[in-house]
C-alpha cells in the first residue's frame, strides 16, 4: 500500500471552487488514503486438432483485468476499505474474442466495501462485503476471478497463534465457473447445476446462489520452522469441509532454498442428496441415485518446491477420494491442484503429478519447462489429462512482469484411449501492480 500523493492536484482542481475554509479538511483527507492495485492483459490462443471436437477452442482472445483498492483511515480504530474491479462479471477477467466481436467497453463494480474495526487489543474485525480469505476461495486474484461476501470476520492473535470466525449471508459463489461441472463428474455436477429430486423437481437451476449462508472456524500457527493450519466451513444446505495443512521454508544457504507442503481436505455435500435421482436414460427412467458414499470427497497434496542458485524446480503429487475430488471453489484457491489446462478439483479418484524445472537466463529473465499428468479410473471419472508447456518470464521492473508461455494439452478417456482434446495453447501476459 501507499499514499496517493498525485491525487492531490485532481483533488484541487475538482474543488477549486469551493471555499478555503474546506480546504485544510480535504488535503488531511487526501493524506489518510492509500491505494494499490493491478493491471492486467492477457492474449489466449488455443486449438484443438481433434476433427469433429470443438471443446478446448479459443482462439484469439483479449482478456483484461484492472483492480483497485481504496483504503482510508477513519479515525484510530477505524479504517474503510473498497475495491474496484474492471473485468467480468465473476470479478475475474473480462475476455473480448478477436475473432468475432468488435472491441467493447468493460464494466467497472465494487467488490469490496467494508470497515475494519482495530479497538479490541490484537484484534481486527471486517464487517461489509470482503474476499473470502478461505482455503476454498480466493480473495484477491490479479490473474483470474474472486470469491466475495458481505458478512463479518475476525482475526484474534496471541503469540504465535491466530483465531479467525466468520459468518456472511450472501456471497457471488454463483458466479464462480471454477468447479468442473462440465466433465460430468457426480459432486461437481451437482453444485454446478443442482439436482433433481424423486418428483423430478430441479433444485438450484443455477447450482449456487449466492444465497447459501457460510460460516468458517479457523486455527492458524506460525511457528519458527513450520506454519499449521486448521480451518472448517460450512456452507448451509450445501455441504460441509475442513482442511489440514502444513507449510514450511527452508534456506539451506543464501542461494538456496526450499519449500514444502502437505495438505488434506475433506468436504461432504449434505444429506438432503441421498436417494434423489443422479442420472436419466434417454426415455426420463432413472438409471442412478445418490448414495451417502457418493457425498464424499476428499483431497491430499504433498509438494516441494526449490530455487538452488540460478536453477528452480517443483515436484508435487495430489490424490482425491474414489467417491469424489471436490475440495474448493475456485481452481486457483489453496485446496485443489492447478497446472494451466489440468485441475484435480471435482475429479475423483484421480492421481496427479506436477514436475517443473527452470534457470535463470538473466537476472530478470527466466525459462521454465512445466509437465503434468492427471488419471482417473475407469469406474470414476475415466480420465487421462497430460500436459507440457514451456514459459518464458521477463520482469523488468519490481512492479512490471510479462510472460510468454506455448505448450500442448491431451484430454483421452481411460479406457478406450479416445483422444478428445488434443490442444496447442499459447499465452502472452503483461502485469503491472501498484
Amino acid at each position: 500500500m501507499r499514499k496517493i500523493s498525485k491525487l492531490s492536484l485532481v483533488a484541487a482542481v475538482a474543488v477549486a471552487g469551493f471555499s478555503t475554509a474546506n480546504a485544510q479538511p480535504l488535503e488531511e483527507a487526501i493524506k489518510n488514503v492509500e491505494t494499490s492495485g493491478s493491471v492486467v492483459y492477457r492474449y489466449d490462443n488455443f486449438n484443438n486438432d481433434i476433427d469433429g471436437q470443438s471443446g478446448g477452442i479459443t482462439s484469439g482472445k483479449n482478456n483484461y483485468k484492472i483492480g483497485l483498492n481504496l483504503s482510508s483511515k477513519v479515525n484510530e480504530y477505524v479504517k474503510f476499505n473498497s475495491r474496484f474491479v474492471v473485468g467480468g462479471t465473476d470479478s475475474g477477467f473480462a475476455g473480448l474474442d478477436a475473432k468475432n466481436d468488435s472491441d467493447q467497453n468493460v464494466n467497472v463494480t465494487l467488490s469490496n466495501a467494508n470497515f475494519a474495526f482495530t479497538g479490541i487489543k490484537n484484534t481486527t474485525i471486517s464487517a461489509g462485503k470482503q474476499g473470502l480469505a478461505t482455503p476454498w476461495t480466493v480473495a484477491t486474484d490479479i490473474n483470474g476471478n474472486e470469491q466475495t461476501g458481505t458478512g463479518v470476520l475476525s482475526l484474534t492473535t496471541v503469540g504465535p497463534v491466530t483465531v479467525a470466525l466468520g459468518g456472511f449471508n450472501e456471497t457471488n459463489v454463483d458466479k464462480t465457473s471454477d468447479i468442473n461441472g462440465t466433465l460430468g463428474v457426480k459432486g461437481s455436477t451437482l453444485i454446478s447445476t443442482g439436482w433433481k429430486d424423486n418428483a423430478g423437481t430441479q433444485h438450484g437451476v443455477q447450482g449456487l446462489s449466492g444465497t447459501e449462508n457460510i460460516y468458517v472456524a479457523a486455527l492458524l500457527g506460525d511457528l519458527d520452522f513450520v506454519n499449521l493450519e486448521a480451518w472448517y466451513l460450512n456452507m448451509e444446505d450445501t455441504f460441509k469441509t475442513y482442511t489440514l495443512a502444513a507449510t514450511s521454508k527452508i534456506d539451506l544457504s543464501e542461494n538456496a532454498k526450499i519449500g514444502l507442503e502437505a495438505r488434506y481436505v475433506n468436504l461432504k455435500l449434505d444429506n438432503d442428496i441421498v436417494g434423489a435421482p443422479m442420472e436419466y436414460n434417454a426415455a426420463g427412467v432413472v438409471t442412478d441415485r445418490w448414495t451417502s458414499d457418493d457425498r464424499k470427497n476428499d483431497m491430499f497434496r504433498l509438494a516441494v518446491d526449490g530455487k538452488f542458485n540460478i536453477v528452480n524446480a517443483k515436484v508435487s503429487y495430489t490424490q482425491t477420494g474414489k467417491d469424489g475430488g471436490l475440495t474448493a471453489l475456485d481452481q486457483d484457491a489453496k485446496n485443489t491442484t492447478l497446472g494451466w489446462a489440468i485441475t484435480s478439483n471435482g475429479i475423483p479418484d484421480a492421481k496427479y503429478w506436477q514436475a517443473a524445472l527452470g534457470a535463470d537466463i538473466l537476472d530478470n529473465l527466466n525459462f521454465t519447462v512445466n509437465y503434468g499428468n492427471l488419471e482417473s479410473k475407469e469406474d470414476a471419472a475415466n480420465l487421462e489429462l497430460e500436459e507440457v508447456y514451456g514459459q518464458l518470464t521477463y520482469k523488468m521492473s519490481k512492479n512490471l512482469t510479462t510472460y510468454v508461455r506455448y505448450g500442448n494439452f491431451e484430454a483421452k478417456e481411460k479406457d478406450t484411449a479416445n483422444k478428445f482434446i488434443d490442444q496447442n495453447r499459447g499465452r502472452i501476459q503483461v502485469a503491472y501492480s501498484f
